[in-house]
């Protein structure tokens, strides 16, 4: 014991011997690289492991109590999950690391801005759904800066883990059961927060998450084993990554989840094999919230200090909230388990991190009060757009929507009409249900004096009181239609948020068949984080509108959908199964060996609404697809067109998705791949034409398991809206 300590003093004290050196690190014009070599040559032991380090800090600091709180704080960690919104006490803070350590290396704060801060947007489920990268990049341009007024400079942001199990909470928290759509949105997502340079004012930091395979969970149970095959990691998992980290995304988070044995926060393959080394990520990785010490209850470390041990090693930089690395690695070092020149990598990837940021030379952020931080009319425009055009139409029988002259009374009914907390989703960042637009505020600026609104709670989320039922049937006898808001609690999605059933409660159902006896049409209104087992719903309800979590505007975005002053442009970026029993189902699963056998046999065999399903108050006729060849080499490409006509009376936005099917490979492919989505506003009577550029290597190439990429000749379809063509690829 006092050979290890008499060794961890000489690491602490030997770097002091540089600090004659000129401080290069804080010349703003010298290279980075140059500044955080300068900047590790001054630094003993201590700072460096203290850079690798996150703490969390309060729910709110009360601005009189900042002197005190402010002694709890080390002035050399290096990282805060912050939860204040008070940006003058976060520079308090910040002053302190600055002018109180040795070195003066500023703290980089983050927190989980997952779908806004306090202009709180759609879940990201709801955002895959609109098609809309423009907006969806927009609202997280927004997000970047209420958050960075409020103090932060990094966000864990966005979730990339492809999700095709409705059962697993964290399904809300992405963008769906589709490889490329992720990828895409991983895209939008991360230059909406980074702007075009990280330095810039009002930009944050991504953090792309959870690195890796986290949603393929067993039976949807949040944080449990993931058996996943290499193909599969390759193949469906790491795409949307290596697009996030291609954009420019500044860090990673590793997962909870054990990947086939070897879990995500102890994996050097995925972490630095991978991520390092072949997509040459130079940003830093931050372990999930006690994903290190839980590698003892993983079974691959014996104790928190092996567990330190593995996750250092296989590439977690810095570790969020366990304080392992505090604990653990100077032993470590000195122990020669852990090189000195490792340290040094971690380090110096947390440093570029920072120097990006500007924070050497811009530390503070400005203060200004809350009316100018949130809430602006022009963010609160951005969520309304981006809030409907999530919303997808999956029923409407006989043109029960939109809401029309016919109807002169309206019987709204249900537990979410009146909300303004679960409206809101999960991870709702700073929202204030004070904020929230509720659905009947919105229908009544809506439709004013236009229609008459007769409102009966009916019953609650769960529970079997049916004492409302009465009050909701005779509101709905005396009215033209009756518009039924059912769903979730916003706890019942997200993070361990798993659920046996994704039906919703048996006395919401019960409500919808007690207001089928009045005998008037009834439009379904769904808010919820994840896909809805809906077989018996569907039978009962004229119309559907899958609404999601559509966050603070959620009243005006409702009533425009109701009302025909949006016209519905969403499809679902997941699959709603027929039952919960089905899953998983998602709509490019490789084809079995008896296609037309195997199937449940107390079920239909379809889903009940497929991936890119999604109606219109408008009607749109699709022309045979057009190829610009029916024969192209590999090098070479192909351009694919369809033209779409508006043959309705309203316009409308129309999403083309692209499909490629490749029949036979030597490794067997899916039904049928997304490849490429274009959505565009088309007026009544209007004809557009959608294009897709076809390149071999990117569109009819596959990896194998090692991510290898292979392109095979042969023949393939391009599929458009049920429509196939055939063109072939040569040498």
């Amino acid at each position: 014991m006092k050979k290890t300590l008499i060794t961890v003093l000489l690491f602490s004290i030997l770097p002091l011997a540089a600090q004659n050196k000129k401080a290069i690190y804080k010349d703003k014009n010298a290279p980075i690289e140059t500044r955080i070599e300068n900047l590790i040559s001054l630094m003993t032991l201590e700072e460096k492991i203290m850079q690798m380090n996150q703490w969390t800090y309060g729910k709110n600091a009360n601005p009189n109590n900042i002197g005190e709180k402010m002694k709890e704080v080390s002035p050399t960690i290096g990282s805060l999950l912050y939860r204040s919104t008070n940006p003058e006490y976060r520079n308090q803070v910040q002053k302190k690391a600055m002018t109180e350590s040795r070195l003066g290396i500023p703290i980089i704060f983050g927190f989980d801005a997952i779908h806004g801060y306090r202009t709180v947007f759609p879940i990201p489920l709801a955002q895959a759904c609109s098609w809309n990268t423009d907006l969806v990049k927009e609202s997280c341009s927004i997000t970047a800066k209420e958050s960075w007024l409020s103090g932060l400079d990094w966000t864990f942001s966005p979730m990339l883990d492809v999700a095709r199990d409705a059962r697993w909470g964290r399904v809300s928290e992405g963008y769906g059961e589709d490889t490329y759509a992720n990828s895409a949105f991983a895209v939008a997502a991360v230059k909406g927060y980074q702007g075009k340079s990280l330095s810039d004012k009002y930009t944050i930091a991504a953090c792309l998450k959870h690195y890796i395979g986290y949603s393929l969970s067993e039976g949807g149970r949040d944080y449990h084993y993931s058996d996943i095959s290499n193909q599969t990691l390759w193949e469906t998992f790491m795409p949307p990554f290596e697009a996030g980290i291609k954009a420019g995304a500044a860090t990673v988070m590793s997962g909870f989840n054990d990947i086939s044995g070897v879990p995500a926060s102890a994996n050097y393959y995925t972490l630095t094999e991978v991520l390092k080394k072949k997509w040459k990520h130079d940003g830093f990785v931050v372990s999930d919230w006690g994903s290190v010490i839980q590698l003892v209850d993983q079974g691959v470390a014996k104790d928190i200090k092996e567990a330190t041990l593995k996750s250092f090693m296989a590439g977690v930089e810095m570790d969020m909230v366990d304080n392992a690395y505090v604990d653990f690695l100077p032993e470590l070092v000195a122990d020669g388990k852990v090189p000195m020149a490792s340290i040094d990598e971690a380090v110096r990837r947390i440093l570029r991190v920072k120097m990006k940021l500007g924070l050497f030379e811009n530390p503070y952020v400005d203060v200004v009060p809350e009316e100018k931080r949130y809430l602006l009319p022009e963010y609160l425009k951005v969520a309304e757009e981006l809030a409907a055009e999530s919303m997808v139409l999956l029923k409407n029988e006989k043109q029960t929507l939109p809401i029309t002259s016919k109807y002169k009374s309206l019987a709204i009914i249900g537990p979410m009409v009146k909300d303004s907390v679960h409206i809101m989703g999960f991870w709702e960042g700073m929202g204030r249900p004070q904020d929230v637009e509720t659905i009947y505020e919105g229908l009544q600026k809506e439709f004013k004096k236009k229609v008459v609104l007769n409102y009966a709670l009916g019953c609650d989320f769960d529970g079997d009181d049916k004492s409302g039922f009465a009050d909701a049937l005779t509101e709905a006898n005396k009215s033209d239609a009756v518009v039924i808001f059912l769903g979730e609690k916003a706890n019942w999605s997200g993070e361990n948020g798993s659920r046996s059933t994704i039906a919703l409660p048996k006395i919401q159902e019960d409500l919808v068949a007690e207001l089928q006896k009045s005998g008037k049409p009834i439009i379904l209104m769904l808010s919820s984080g994840r896909p809805l087992e809906l077989i018996r719903l569907n039978e009962m309800a004229d119309a559907i509108v899958e609404i999601w979590q559509p966050g603070t505007t959620a009243g005006s975005a409702v009533a425009g959908i109701l009302s025909g002053r949006r016209n519905p442009s969403g499809k679902l970026s997941i699959t709603f199964p027929q039952t919960t029993g089905q899953i998983p189902i998602y709509y490019n699963m490789r084809e079995s060996s008896r296609p037309k056998s195997g199937h449940y046999q107390d079920i239909p065999r379809d889903a009940l609404y497929w991936f890119g399903h999604g109606l219109s108050y408008t009607t749109y006729d699709y022309s045979p697809i057009k190829l610009s060849a029916t024969k192209i080499r590999k090098n070479e490409k192909l351009v694919a067109e369809v033209e779409v006509t508006n043959s309705g009376n309203a316009t409308g936005k129309e999403t083309v998705l692209w499909f490629i099917k490749d029949p036979f490979a030597t490794i067997s492919r899916p039904m049928k791949e997304l490849k490429s989505f274009e959505k565009k506003l088309i007026k009544a009577g209007e004809k557009i034409v959608y294009r897709f550029e076809i390149d071999p290597m990117k569109d009819l190439s596959y990896v194998d398991s090692f991510g290898e990429r292979h392109l095979e000749t042969g023949n393939f379809f391009v599929i458009v809206n049920d429509q196939k063509v055939q063109f072939e690829l040569i040498d």
